[in-house]
């Protein structure tokens, strides 16, 4: 697997959510996935980590984040945060999404690999499938890691932006509902630190 991916090969892994996509974040890795999706590279792409620590180099993180993360299902938000130096425009320049996997599979793979994308499994614009061997065969990747996904709905995500006039330095707009309502977001983080 590991010089599958270092060649920008793409691999269909278990989440708690959907089946995911998976590449190294290199150019030869985003090319691949990009055109496999069929998705236009002016929609970023997720990073998918077993820990926040796997993105300390590339982004900005709060040091209320994993208190907040805490308080919601694993793996059921997606947080954008700055950039410490631009990204591939396709990882989101200079605001990074970055989703800490709640699946043992999906740990195990960023434990291995490092940082790995985040996005489903499926044609943009196409039901995804909830089995990653029928995802795999679907998109025409051969490598999959075996597993059965709940489906429904994907990850909540959240913009983190500095913003010295809050309360806890940061404002945070929910840009999509997911698997956690925008009311128990907005609930946890109004509550004053």
């Amino acid at each position: 697997m590991k010089s599958h991916l270092q060649k920008g090969g793409l691999v269909v892994y278990p989440t708690s959510t959907l089946p995911g996509l998976g590449c190294l974040p290199s150019k030869a890795g985003l090319d691949n996935l990009f055109k496999t999706k069929g998705r236009p590279d002016t929609m970023p792409v997720s990073l998918g980590v077993a820990n926040m620590q796997q993105v300390a180099d590339l982004v900005e993180i709060p040091e209320i984040l994993d208190e907040f993360l805490s308080n919601f299902t694993k793996g059921g938000i997606t947080v954008i945060l700055p950039a410490i130096e631009e990204l591939d425009h396709r990882l989101g320049g200079a605001n990074v999404a970055i989703r800490v996997f709640a699946h043992p599979a999906a740990i195990t793979l960023a434990e291995e690999f490092g940082p790995i994308t985040a996005t489903s499994a499926n044609e943009s614009g196409v039901e995804p499938e909830c089995n990653t061997e029928l995802a795999a065969q679907i998109l025409g990747i051969e490598q999959f890691i075996p597993g059965i996904c709940p489906n429904g709905l994907g990850s909540t995500y959240v913009k983190l932006e500095k913003d010295g006039s809050k309360t806890r330095g940061w404002r945070l707009t929910v840009m999509r509902e997911g698997v956690v309502p925008r009311h128990d977001v907005m609930r946890w983080w109004t509550i004053p630190a």
